[in-house]
């Protein structure tokens, strides 16, 4: 990756205005943001909600333009965009967010942060990370535990580069489900280096940062360790963030109606170890993924997007890759350059949309093509190579003239080896774990989240989760697992989504979190997960209930 910090040398002089880094990735916040512009009936000038993070000071402007003192907002409402505005006082003047007791002088002066410095020269934002809390599998009488501490600081420096950085150190121990997980794959769901912890627990540390400066009064160039989420849904068959952080660098351009984001990364290509926990080594291999995506407003209601994405390995023996500079180049097609290079690398692409068909309802979609042939769509013959994945989404906030009542029904589907590559290197996965949807391919699936807001600080989140798959068995791919080489397919013609060992995943979770001050809450939580399969060995059934404080970190979740 040396060529590409060269390059970010080359652009580090250009910097001269001011920027903004970005809200970290939380569903419950993000969906705070989203809903205010579905409620409006309308898509807000400048606001690309394709690409998330969003950044904080495109979150300032969004809330500054709802202009709360001329609208009828319920209290709940009033109570979000006080919190929006708070979170993120640093781009915002109105705001009055100022502590009635700060803590020794020097401490939470301004409600959302520990400790800030905001002068002319230096802006600075430290915040404490604390996430503990307990549960039981009710089924078996398993308790669970999560124990993580950490801090979180953000910044800018003379008005012109932000910084942001991450760090937590964690022990939990998960319900049965997913340590089995762990056991299988021996990798944590969403996370990389780990080790065991007691007896069947987990250990490992979290790291996130980069540097982020504009390089004009359009283009926002971000450098560091963290990851994206492509798409308007709850899952996202183009970029997800159920992978942990990578290494990247992203270029964004906003003019016009136009939204293009250039993201290149280095990832890992495989990890070693066993039950207890990943082993050193020289070096993990390595790969590459080179993303750019176009997404463009029609009108007041209407933004679609196309995507293309391409990972590549070109690994040795000895598992050691290097970076294909052709892919570096920003406005080129990866398709025509992976073909020059002999058709070695793994070429996504697709497209998106995101449609606000009247106030308070909108509509949503994705389109992933791996690889495919009309004419064998045509025949219907199930042939291996027809590799796409689908979805469509609607959201409804405020529903049934209920306030702060929003509801969301999404169904999501990827054929048999979508994802996947003849060379196992080459998977659409980073860290052993998929960088698009967490059940990988061959499934089809339905979510219904329900989330209701009585007054400010509680919320009440339901969800609703189907999806019926095809699972492996020993020695035979059938097309769920992406990191198995497609050459091993079973079988080239005949294939259907679902093949297999039958499998059928039901998931339902209640959560009540209270939000006692700024960014810390009290989430109680009850999960009920079933998989029932043709294999009786493989099935499985979860009751989990557990409580939790939160301070200044989403909820971990597991939901696959």
């Amino acid at each position: 990756m040396r060529q590409l910090s060269f390059i970010i040398l080359l652009i580090l002089p250009i910097v001269a205005l001011a920027q903004s880094v970005n809200a970290p990735l939380n569903d419950d916040y993000y969906h705070i943001i989203d809903r205010y512009e579905i409620e409006s009936g309308k898509i807000y000038p400048g606001f690309f909600s394709a690409w998330k993070p969003y950044r904080r000071s495109h979150i300032a402007n969004f809330v500054d333009s709802l202009r709360p003192s001329q609208q009828n907002w319920s209290a709940a409402d009033q109570f979000n965009l006080h919190y929006l505005a708070s979170d993120n006082w640093e781009w915002i003047d109105s705001v009055n967010n100022t502590s009635r007791r700060p803590f020794l002088k020097h401490f939470y002066r301004v409600e959302s942060d520990l400790f800030h410095a905001d002068t002319k020269d230096f802006d600075l934002h430290i915040n404490p990370v604390l996430y503990v809390g307990i549960g039981r599998e009710t089924a078996n009488d398993e308790k669970t535990f999560i124990n993580t501490r950490g801090v979180e600081v953000r910044g800018m420096i003379d008005r012109k580069v932000g910084f942001y950085t991450f760090i937590g150190e964690n022990q939990i121990i998960y319900p049965e489900y997913v340590r089995k997980k762990i056991t299988g794959e021996i990798v944590v769901p969403h996370e990389g280096f780990w080790k065991d912890f007691k007896d069947n627990g987990v250990d490992f540390f979290t790291a996130r940062g980069y540097i982020s400066f504009e390089a004009t009064d359009h283009i926002n160039l971000q450098f560091g360790h963290d990851r994206f989420k492509v798409g308007n849904g709850y899952r996202s068959l183009i970029l997800s963030d159920y992978a942990p952080a990578y290494l990247f660098l992203k270029a964004q351009t906003q003019v016009w109606k136009l939204n293009y984001t250039n993201l290149f990364t280095e990832m890992t290509a495989d990890v070693f170890g066993n039950s207890g926990g990943l082993i050193d080594s020289d070096g993990y291999p390595k790969k590459y993924m080179a993303l750019h995506h176009l997404s463009l407003n029609i009108g007041k209601k209407l933004n679609v997007g196309v995507f293309e994405s391409v990972i590549y390995s070109n690994a040795d023996s000895l598992g050691n890759g290097n970076i294909e500079l052709k892919y570096l180049n920003p406005i080129i097609f990866y398709r025509a350059i992976e073909q020059q290079n002999g058709s070695s690398d793994n070429v996504l692409l697709g497209a998106d949309f995101k449609w606000i068909a009247a106030r308070k309802l909108s509509f949503y979609g994705q389109l992933v093509l791996d690889e495919f042939l009309l004419d064998n769509i045509k025949a219907g013959d199930g042939w291996w190579a027809n590799k796409y994945a689908l979805q469509l989404g609607a959201k409804y906030v405020d529903a049934l003239g209920i306030d702060n009542l929003d509801l969301q029904l999404e169904g999501n589907l990827s054929r048999p080896y979508t994802y996947s590559h003849g060379d196992p290197y080459n998977s659409y996965s980073h860290y052993r774990q998929p960088l698009a949807h967490p059940l990988g391919a061959n499934f089809k699936e339905l979510v219904a989240i329900a989330r209701y807001q009585p007054v400010g600080k509680l919320r009440l989140t339901g969800k609703l989760m189907y999806a019926k798959y095809g699972a492996d068995t020993t020695g035979v791919n059938y097309g769920g697992n992406i990191l198995l080489s497609n050459r091993t397919r079973e079988k080239d013609f005949g294939n259907e989504i679902g093949q297999g060992v039958n499998s059928d995943l039901f998931f339902a979770d209640l959560t009540v979190s209270y939000q006692w001050k700024h960014n810390f809450f009290i989430d109680l939580r009850h999960m009920y997960r079933q998989v029932k399969s043709e294999v009786p060995v493989a099935g499985q059934k979860t009751n989990y209930t557990s409580i939790a404080l939160r301070w200044n970190i989403p909820q971990r979740l597991s939901e696959f």
